[in-house]
This record gives structure tokens, sequence and C-alpha cells, in this order.
């Protein structure tokens, strides 16, 4: 979907629905005048198409929308305005009868412009990073603050909660990066780096066994994706895979796929455990930064957006994953196949296995029977202790 003149693209995102019924939810700003509009998009995975007309519309008269959070639930939704409020929707409503209700956020007034926000991965921790540096952590939904450090950064940059929302990673204009401890309200530790260093980008692994942290490192016109061991925060290694600067950087929701947007419209998807590139797509957005990417929740499918191509979803050419009904199907086939090679095996076996019945079966020796035969039948002779 390419920009048209109901309005410009700023931001989109995935709403996770029931039955793998996801919504694409778009912050669009409107060219004739200050206002913009937030719509709301159905989504068929087979082809991999939004609907032609939006489902839910709604209209915001004070400024631009510069970014979406949803949380894991897909029932609450916050947006960014560039007039310095966060406004925060309630989705009622099922299919073609969805509609956005908003509701009451008084926290949330008057922060000043926030480039990020983010819902923690159990969706008990709202997070917002301003453009002034300041870091605000709250419980969720009751909005009681948990961290309010004015001067976390210099200009916030990027921030995702780790898999367990323990920890918070931030990243700043100036290239630094600071860890949060978030159930005690307190930054942990800085992540290391040289002088002529600056990290961008970050992201948690999400597949639940590598406690890893990615993070895109640009060194003059070197740009490379780091890897930080969380259990101690030291960097283990890093690796070429854009092999450009990057705007933007997401992982799946089960963690298998890392991607990289750069800001000439590229995108590349890593797979994590091998970290190498699956999927390429070059000049996806072309000559223009990859504003937002994300994956879809159930699909191998990702959302990108920028402010000259709009909002553009790509089937991923990666390996296809197996489905439930699959993995039953070959469990089903290895117990026939089992039961199928007992069944040879018994028909083919001696006579100690087809033991003969009727008439033919042979008279069973008494238990005192003579000593002569006894011992004949010690064929390996006395045990000797």
């Amino acid at each position: 979907m390419e920009n048209n003149g109901k309005g410009l693209v700023r931001c989109a995102t995935w709403i996770r629905r029931p039955e793998n019924a996801h919504l694409i939810i778009m912050g669009k700003s409107v060219r004739t005048g200050s206002s913009s509009i937030l719509e709301i998009y159905s989504f068929d995975a087979k082809t991999a198409s939004l609907s032609s007309s939006p489902q839910a519309i709604y209209e915001c008269w004070d400024g631009d929308i510069v970014g979406i959070a949803v949380h894991p639930s897909g029932e609450d939704i916050v947006c960014s305005t560039t007039t310095g409020d966060c406004k925060v929707f309630e989705l009622c409503g099922q299919q073609e009868y969805t509609k956005l209700l908003s509701k009451d956020s008084a926290p949330l007034q008057g922060l000043g412009l926030q480039k990020c926000l983010a819902f923690s991965v159990d969706g008990s921790r709202f997070a917002t990073g301003g453009e002034d540096g300041h870091l605000r952590i709250f419980e969720w939904p009751s909005l009681r603050i948990i961290i309010d450090e004015p001067k976390a950064h210099k200009s916030f940059r990027d921030m995702d909660f780790s898999l367990d929302s323990e920890f918070l990673a931030s990243t700043s204009t100036d290239g630094s990066a600071r860890i949060w401890k978030t159930d005690e309200g307190i930054p942990l530790t800085s992540l290391t780096r040289n002088s002529e260093e600056k990290i961008e980008c970050c992201r948690f692994s999400k597949d639940g066994t590598k406690p890893f942290l990615f993070c895109t490192v640009q060194k003059g016109d070197k740009a490379v994706t780091a890897v930080w061991d969380i259990s101690n925060w030291n960097r283990i290694g890093y690796k070429r895979l854009l092999r450009k600067p990057a705007s933007v950087l997401s992982i799946s929701l089960d963690g298998k796929y890392l991607a990289l947007g750069s800001k000439d419209g590229d995108v590349c998807v890593v797979d994590v455990k091998k970290m190498e590139i699956s999927h390429w797509s070059k000049r996806l957005h072309p000559g223009t930064c990859v504003s937002s990417l994300e994956f879809c929740p159930s699909e191998r499918l990702m959302l990108t957006t920028s402010s000259e191509w709009g909002a553009i979803v790509t089937k991923l050419n990666v390996p296809a994953d197996w489905k439930e009904w699959q993995i039953y199907a070959v469990l089903l086939g290895l117990f026939l196949s089992s039961a199928v090679a007992f069944y040879i095996f018994f028909q083919n076996s001696d006579s100690f296995w087809n033991f003969p019945i009727g008439r033919v079966q042979p008279k069973i020796k008494t238990l005192f029977s003579d000593p002569q035969s006894s011992e004949d039948q010690s064929a390996w002779g006395p045990l000797d202790l």
C-alpha cells in the first residue's frame, strides 16, 4: 500500500487478534491542515494484502502522530504526537465492526515529544523515551510511575524490553546505550563501546534460549550488528549483515528472525540461529529511509513504512515453519510405522515368539522334574562363585 490523497503514512504496526485475524493500524498526516488520522485495516494472510478501505478511522485534531505502540493483548493502543501528548485508545468490536474509543490518560499528557514507545512482552509495563532524553516506565494499566529519569539520555534513539520484562535497553542519539532494571526502577549498567562507535538500534532475543541483546553499531562508514550476553553484559561478537547504516531493527515474535532496514530503502532478514541472511528486499523503499519495520505475529511477513512509499507488506522468502497439524501427522506416521514393523517381525519370528496354540501346543514340564533331565538342560554348566 502506498501513500494516497488521504494522507501521508507516518508509522504503522500490527494489532494481534484471536485466530490470527490480525489487523494493521496506521498513523497518517493529512496534507490539508495540521490534523492526523488513525486507520485500521484488515489483513488477508493468504494474499499478503490489506483491505481496500479502512475498517475504522479516528481523526486527531492536534498534531501529527509520530509513534504507535500496541499492547500484546491487542486491546490498548498508545500514540505519541508532535504536540507532546500521548493518546490512549481501546479497540472495540470484532472484524468489520471494529472501532477506536479514546481513553483517559492524564499521566501521559504534556510529556513532550516521545520518540520511543514500548510495551513489555507480558504487557505489565509501558515505557516512553523523549526527544529531551527523559525516560518514564509505567505500570500498565494503572500508569503508576516506576522509573522517572529526566536525564537518561541526550535524546532517545531506540528502546526494547527483554523477554521476561526484567530489563529495558535504551539507546541515545549520541551513541550510548543503557540497561535499566524495570522492577527495581534503577539503571543497571551502560554498554561498553569504543569512542568512535555509536550504538543505534537495539532488540533483545525472544526465543527463550539465547539471552542476548542485538544492537546495530556504526563506526565511521562501517556498520555491524553486535551481540551482548545479558547474563554479564559483555560484548561477545559482531557480524556485518546489512553492510550499510541501519535505520530500524526488529525481531520476530518467536525470536527466530532479526530484520534490519536501511536508510536508503533496503531490508534484510537474518536467521538468528545461524546469524546468516535468509531474505533480501533491495530497494523495497527506493531512496527513502525505512522508518518502521514489524514482523507479522503469526506469519512470515513483515510490515515496513517510509515517508515516500507508505506502508508495504512483504512475504519473506524463508523456510516454512512446521504447523501443529503437520507435527501430529508425523507422530501418527511414526506410530503406524512402528506397529507395521512389529507385526512383520512377529509374523517372521521363531517359535519363542510364535507360541503354538491348540492341540499342537507341547506339554509344559512340571516344576519338579527328573533331576537327570534338569542337569541336561544346564547347557552353560555351574556358576563359579
